[in-house]
């Protein structure tokens, strides 16, 4: 494994990418997360950052890396979709670090999407709640939303993979915000299937904004609906099959090799020249 990360004289470090979260306990829970990834890895230097909301964020992980010496730099976003963060945001701020640091590799990871590593662990938030689903039991598995066509879609992907594999009756999507069906429609459309257990399994990472209000809308549609059995799933950073996930993502990511320009190539012209 060393090797993989040493070539010659040349050092590579390993730059973890957090989105950042508003709640001091997400962004534990990330650091926490980072640092068992970490632990599978041989690299000389590992740093991880933030897209917002805390620090260090992407130009100071970055400057963080160099200073200790590193002439390759792995960026792994830690993120289940390829949306506006992963397509914009990140190479934006690769481009910028390349002018800054022309004699730097940078090589480029991709979220998770649809890796069939997750169903294990939708697998095991699920059977924690409810070992023995029922014919009448549906599982809605939400995510955040986007406005992007590609990271919507792979949850439903997802979610049909996990009815494949699952003995669930009903697998359904909903999203949180942005887009559609929402969370309270997602629970009406199991309810209208003929459901009396609904179980939200929600897809994120760690806990958040989102959890919490999740966790506040669920409670009201207790209150609505009291004759349905409606219970919600731990989020999935949780499990400990996440971090090989991740490792096995980052394990991937061919050596060497530049930034992936040709991913999503106007989003890399445009970050260039801005």
């Amino acid at each position: 494994m060393d090797d993989l990360y040493r070539r010659g004289s040349e050092v590579e470090a390993v730059l973890f990418i957090g989105h950042g979260s508003r709640v001091s306990k997400a962004n534990k829970e990330l650091l926490l997360f980072t640092k068992k990834v970490a632990l599978q890895l041989d690299a000389p230097i590992i740093e991880t950052c933030f897209l917002e909301w805390v620090s260090p964020n992407i130009p100071q992980g970055i400057d963080r890396c160099v200073r200790r010496g590193a002439k390759r730099i792995r960026l792994l976003p830690i993120m289940l979709f390829a949306a506006g963060h992963a397509k914009v945001d990140i190479p934006q701020a690769i481009a910028k670090a390349h002018q800054k640091y022309p004699h730097i590799q940078f090589d480029y990871g991709q979220p998770i999407g649809s890796d069939k590593g997750m169903l294990p662990i939708l697998m095991n938030q699920l059977y924690l709640v409810q070992p023995y689903p029922s014919k009448q039991t549906a599982v809605l598995i939400v995510g955040r939303g986007s406005s992007d066509l590609d990271a919507n879609s792979e949850l439903y992907k997802i979610a049909r993979m996990f009815w494949e594999k699952s003995a669930v009756q009903w697998v359904e999507v909903a999203y949180y915000g942005v887009t559609y069906p929402s969370f309270e429609e997602g629970i009406e459309r199991c309810i209208t299937l003929g459901a009396k257990e609904v179980i939200i399994l929600p897809y994120l990472l760690f806990t958040g904004v989102i959890m919490r209000r999740m966790k506040e809308k669920l409670e009201i549609q207790k209150k609505k609906v009291p004759s349905i059995s409606l219970q919600m799933c731990h989020y999935l950073g949780a499990d400990d099959l996440l971090v090989d996930v991740f490792s096995n993502r980052l394990n991937q990511m061919e050596l060497p090799n530049q930034v992936e320009p040709m991913k999503y190539p106007y989003f890399w012209q445009y970050a260039l020249y801005q």
